[in-house]
């Protein structure tokens, strides 16, 4: 198996044409592009080369993307852009419930794909500066010649070590971990990005404005469309699924309706 390469993309396009040009353009941005041009080949090529980013179409022989998006979220956590010539809303809303972070359809403008992409990247070098700090830090406790701490094998990291805690769910965004009742949960990074937006914002009310710039990586204050609003909709629905927190019910997240979400306020766990 390949190493793993930190801006490594997989493009899976039948058309020859169109897999050139998302080639030419990942290649412009930085990354050494893999091109697979049927579902079971790019799942494959994903598997194999463990990409941060990956560009789907629908429309493939064999399997079409929607599926393909289903079989990688069983493995992978790599950002899904879904570029296609479908270009109904349910389409979008198939796709971000297949699994995509983001969709995209054709004819695209390379601009608006750089675009997506730099957004991509904002959130990876971000969580790869927290990893550094976290793997630093772990660093300078194993050399420490001090007396070891006195908390049992096993018990959870404190709170100044990058854990942020809420009845019985953590959320560490150093170490890109999170757990629930001391199990482990996977989490695509759209999915992570919104929980740590909750965990952070604790007690606040999150509007779905400031969680769709959170999911693209941008500052307050930038254009939010509606489909945006909707994907940010669809990817709490994933994550309170993995949460086991129905909304009716709802032990970690409050949907305060028309707005946007915030943490439960009580603390019965």
């Amino acid at each position: 198996m390949q190493a793993h390469n930190h801006l490594l993309a997989v493009v899976v396009e039948d058309d020859a044409d169109v897999r050139n040009l998302l080639s030419a353009i990942l290649t412009e941005a930085g990354f050494t592009c893999v091109t697979a041009a049927t579902g079971l080949e790019g799942i494959n090529a994903i598997r194999e080369h463990q990409p941060i980013l990956t560009t789907l179409d629908i429309r493939l022989p064999g399997i079409d993307g929607f599926e393909v998006a289903r079989r990688i979220r069983t493995f992978s956590n790599t950002y899904v852009i879904m570029v296609s010539a479908r270009d109904e809303e349910i389409d979008t809303l198939m796709g971000l419930d297949a699994g995509a972070d983001d969709y995209l359809t054709k004819p695209f403008r390379p601009r608006e794909l750089r675009a997506r992409i730099e957004a991509m990247l904002r959130r990876h070098r971000r969580e790869t500066m927290m990893q550094a700090r976290a793997a630093g830090a772990g660093h300078q406790l194993a050399t420490r010649t001090a007396a070891p701490p006195t908390r049992a094998i096993g018990e959870p990291a404190d709170e100044d070590q990058g854990w942020q805690r809420h009845r019985g769910l953590r959320i560490n965004a150093n170490l890109w971990l999170c757990d629930l009742d001391g199990a482990s949960v996977e989490l695509t990074r759209s999915e992570f990005d919104l929980l740590l937006a909750l965990m952070t914002n604790r007690g606040q009310v999150v509007t779905k404005n400031a969680l769709a710039l959170e999911l693209r990586g941008e500052p307050p204050g930038g254009y939010v469309s509606p489909s945006d609003r909707r994907a940010v909709e669809i990817h709490m629905a994933h994550l309170r699924r993995k949460l086991n927190d129905p909304a009716s019910t709802p032990r970690f997240i409050d949907t305060v309706r028309g707005v946007g979400y915030r943490l439960t306020r009580t603390s019965r766990y």
